[in-house]
């Protein structure tokens, strides 16, 4: 035959080729073609060894196949095909990793178009041809309603188990004094140790949008962190170490720079205590002030709040010994007085305020003369550090 007078092939079936092409696919054994399958599918990553039971794959693939040679029958596959949303959501639930599983439904139309041209004659070529557009929809269709009821599976799975670990969490909050049987159980169900240490930071009003954002970022680099909400304040915790030269050290560098406050609870069952802490330090940052408020530079406004709130004047008496002094001398004693309470040296002092190292004792001297507050003597500087916070 000439190039001439040579056929032209077309993209879509003819209608005389539907009673051949039915009698092609009614050759096709779907149990044949299952085993055929079941031979190749552990050579894909993810399916070697499989997490899913030979028996549910030989299962499924039947039905599979039974559902492609039923699709390729007609022009194209119904609008839903049941066993591609089964087996989607069934290896969301086994762990199968996506990739696995396209390339598995891959595998199925390659075992079906190798047994369908297998069964075919030369003469039948062009028949074949013709039904590609068909073949590619049907995989097209497979493909996309198992991946969406996988993604859909696994999403409901994810929110299944942030619920449970949200509760898992508001009970440690609950409990005033858990039971060490509880806090263990719990830590397992976390993921942490009962008796390791934890970072507790918090944050309150508008800096709560910060920490979020901070949380993301952490979480983004792979950091395993937990949050709860303690009344007007959101509260992060995370096992306690650091991460250097991992990909998490900056963010959580960067954490210190935020307006937070930073507990820490020596064990999970301590985790309440040190939130309420972490809340409490949070609450004493100030407009305009920046960084995260630590035990260590927080405790004496802490404790100011708590002795303002049970009626227990700080410095009254000091206020009024002050007053005797006209405005300029005040703040001269006080700006030596807080720096010797910053320093602890009369000499640094000295250097810190440009002056001479007998005019900050002489300063001294004389705040002590006024107020009967020594700031050389640990218990007066202790009531003027809280008092000054």
């Amino acid at each position: 035959m000439s190039t001439s007078q040579r056929p032209t092939l077309r993209a879509q079936p003819q209608s005389g080729d539907s009673a051949r092409w039915h009698r092609l696919l009614a050759q096709l054994d779907p149990m044949t073609l299952t085993e055929t399958f079941l031979k190749r599918v552990t050579s894909i990553q993810g399916y070697d060894p499989s997490p899913v039971p030979l028996a549910e794959i030989r299962r499924t693939g039947r039905l599979t196949f039974q559902a492609l040679i039923d699709g390729l029958s007609g022009t194209e596959l119904p609008g839903a095909i049941p066993i591609a949303h089964e087996i989607g959501v069934s290896r969301a639930r086994a762990e199968v990793p996506i990739a696995a599983l396209i390339t598995a439904i891959r595998l199925d139309f390659a075992v079906l178009w190798e047994s369908l041209t297998a069964i075919a004659t030369p003469a039948d070529a062009e028949l074949i041809v013709r039904h590609t557009g068909i073949v590619l929809n049907a995989v097209d269709a497979f493909a996309s309603q198992a991946q969406a009821a996988y993604a859909s599976e696994l999403q409901r799975m994810r929110e299944d188990e942030a619920s449970v670990r949200r509760g898992l969490i508001a009970s440690l909050f609950q409990d005033l004094v858990p039971s060490e049987e509880g806090i263990s159980r719990i830590a397992r169900e976390l993921g942490l140790i009962a008796d390791e240490p934890l970072i507790v930071v918090a944050a309150i009003g508008e800096d709560i949008g910060t920490l979020r954002v901070a949380v993301a970022a952490l979480e983004r680099n792979g950091v395993q962190l937990f949050t709860h909400h303690l009344g007007d304040s959101l509260i992060m915790f995370r096992r306690g170490g650091t991460l250097a030269g991992s990909r998490a050290e900056a963010p959580l560098a960067e954490l210190a720079a935020l307006r937070i406050g930073v507990s820490e609870a020596e064990t999970l069952g301590e985790l309440r205590r040190a939130s309420v802490t972490a809340r409490d330090l949070a609450r004493q940052l100030r407009p305009g002030e920046d960084g995260a408020m630590t035990w260590q530079r927080g405790w004496a406004r802490l404790a100011a709040e708590h002795l303002l709130t049970a009626g227990n004047p700080i410095l009254d008496d000091v206020n009024s010994a002050l007053e005797q002094c006209g405005p300029s001398e005040r703040s001269r004693l006080e700006e030596a007085v807080r720096s010797y309470l910053s320093t602890g040296s009369v000499v640094l002092s000295a250097q810190e305020l440009f002056c001479h190292r007998n005019t900050v004792a002489n300063r001294l001297h004389r705040f002590a003369e006024l107020t009967g507050l020594d700031p050389s003597i640990p218990a007066d500087a202790a009531r003027l550090v809280v008092g000054w916070a």
